[in-house]
């Protein structure tokens, strides 16, 4: 009890250090940039290709489709911090070329999308839409949702059976067989996750590539540790007295180190108190919700005095532990208040709170009104507990369901990290070359820096410089802006508005004396 005490003060620690700590999160990787540019038109073929991430990434599958729709597989890729670099296939036909691309990123999900490109002159080749195949879905939250039941109630029973309420061995087949949906979980979560690395159908779930691209993900290695925290159930629900006690509390510990070890919150930063709070969080729910099936059993052989009184001594602390680690996450994670209306991850929050408040109301009308009638032997108290106690079950597997829909929904800070992306152009004559970044990437106010040099990488004396922005197929003629030389030698243009998405023309305007002006022009994509 006291180490539980100590607990919750070193997780309120925690709650004051989300608010004050700063750093990025890693979540779904964001396409920052590629090289040939989306939409760019070239004279001749290029010798590589690049892919600029917003975080380190892993390829999973990268195709080149000609303009007459052969896909070629490209597998000579080299890694460059954040950066895919690709080798390209000789003699590229002229014509509209698209690389696919799949990747990882670092929280384990796949990310996936499409760049294309034209040699001499664009050809009718249309864009590939990266779709889900049905199936996969439903397979990947269905995987999560078992693989949930199988250590929270499973791993937390087990802990709950050793060292609260022994049950004679007929009574702990219900958290036996959570143990054991959640093994099945185990290939069946993998299995998911390797279609949809590689953005297959169920059709090719037993093809080698796929277990593979599985096993190349941090989704593996929680697994592996979520078989051993199942095992420990195992062995807590067999095992007697100290040693079954031992291996009840390493499964309970091993739920919080499988889910800190992948996925949208524990891949975020600051990941000293991201990756621990994640770790309180899981095994405060294991040790909460575990609870409940050896209660109901408790609750129906009418001899559930001794057990309510060991759950009742211990939930506050395991509650309080829950919450206040939930609340670092949900700072962290949402970021802003707004975020919990507009984004899909703050609406299924929402619902997930919703649920937990009820079941905190039902626990708390159980402490206050009926705990004692049924410790003192009422017979009536004991049945209506029991129904309301299996309610609380029922809403914790609601909540378990709910939750598994975040596998799908990135959070709010790490789509404004991905909105907060520039979007960069690079020109490259043989009189002048431009360096111009717009940050955002992404319509609406933006700020441009310019960095201008000769065509040999030395410094170019320019007087002026001014910017021109049009985007033709919006209907929005050239905005004019003149940009200010910095200390730095960047020239600047704060005061700019690009209000609508989509592909722009940009031309520089370099003024090098009275009598000698150069012109640059390019495009440049704009995100919504």
């Amino acid at each position: 009890m006291a180490a539980l005490h100590r607990l919750a003060l070193v997780l309120t620690a925690l709650l004051f250090a989300a608010f004050a700590a700063s750093g990025s999160a890693l979540a779904h990787a964001a396409l920052n940039g590629a090289s040939p540019a989306d939409g760019s038109v070239l004279p001749a073929a290029p010798s590589e290709m690049t892919l600029s991430f917003s975080e380190p990434v892993s390829p999973l599958a990268l195709r080149l489709i000609a303009p007459d729709g052969t896909a070629t597989p490209l597998d000579q890729v080299q890694l460059r911090d954040r950066t895919l670099v690709i080798a390209a296939p000789a003699g590229l036909s002229p014509g509209t070329h698209v690389i696919s691309w799949r990747v990882v990123s670092a929280d384990g999900h796949p990310v996936g999308g499409s760049v294309l490109f034209s040699i001499g002159a664009p050809s009718p080749t249309a864009p590939i839409a990266e779709t889900q195949p049905s199936g996969v879905r439903p397979m990947l939250w269905a995987g999560r949702v078992a693989l949930y039941l199988g250590l929270f109630i499973g791993c937390g029973g087990a802990a709950f059976v050793a060292w609260v309420a022994p049950l004679p061995a007929r009574a702990r087949g219900a958290v036996s067989a959570a143990l054991l949906l959640g093994l099945v979980a185990l290939p069946l979560s993998l299995a998911a996750q390797g279609l949809d690395a590689l953005g297959g159908d169920l059709g090719a779930v037993f093809q080698p590539p796929v277990w593979r691209a599985a096993l190349g993900t941090s989704l593996a290695s929680m697994l592996a540790i979520a078989a051993g925290a199942l095992a420990s159930g195992l062995l807590a629900l067999r095992l007697t007295g100290c040693l079954g006690q031992i291996a009840g509390l390493c499964g309970v510990g091993l739920v919080g180190l499988a889910l800190a070890s992948s996925g949208h919150a524990s891949a975020a930063s600051p990941q000293a108190l991201m990756r621990p709070a994640v770790f309180l969080h899981a095994a405060s729910i294991a040790l909460w919700a575990g609870a409940l099936l050896p209660l109901i059993q408790a609750l129906r052989r009418g001899d559930a005095a001794a057990t309510l009184r060991g759950f009742s001594s211990r939930i506050p602390a395991i509650v309080a532990v829950l919450l206040g680690s939930g609340l670092v996450l949900a700072v962290v994670q949402v970021e802003r208040p707004a975020a919990l209306i507009e984004t899909s991850y703050g609406r299924v929050l929402l619902a997930k709170l919703a649920l937990v408040a009820l079941v905190l109301g039902l626990a708390g009308f159980n402490r206050w009104r009926l705990t004692a009638q049924v410790e003192t032997g009422r017979l009536v108290a004991g049945r209506v507990l029991g129904r309301i106690v299996a309610v609380e079950l029922v809403l914790m597997l609601a909540i378990v369901g709910t939750a598994s829909l975040w596998r799908f929904t990135p959070p709010p800070r790490a789509l404004a990290i991905a909105a907060a992306q520039p979007a960069t152009i690079h020109i490259h004559t043989l009189t002048a070359m431009a360096d111009v970044t717009l940050t955002p990437g992404r319509a609406g106010p933006v700020h441009v820096a310019v960095m201008l040099m000769n065509g040999e990488f030395g410094p170019l004396p320019a007087k002026e410089l001014t910017l021109s922005f049009a985007n033709p197929a919006a209907g929005i003629e050239a905005i004019e802006r003149r940009a200010v030389r910095g200390a730095d030698g960047l020239w600047r243009i704060d005061a700019l508005s690009l209000p609508v998405p989509g592909r722009w023309s940009v031309e520089l305007a370099i003024l090098i004396s009275d009598f000698e002006m150069l012109r640059l022009t390019d495009t440049v994509e704009i995100r919504p």
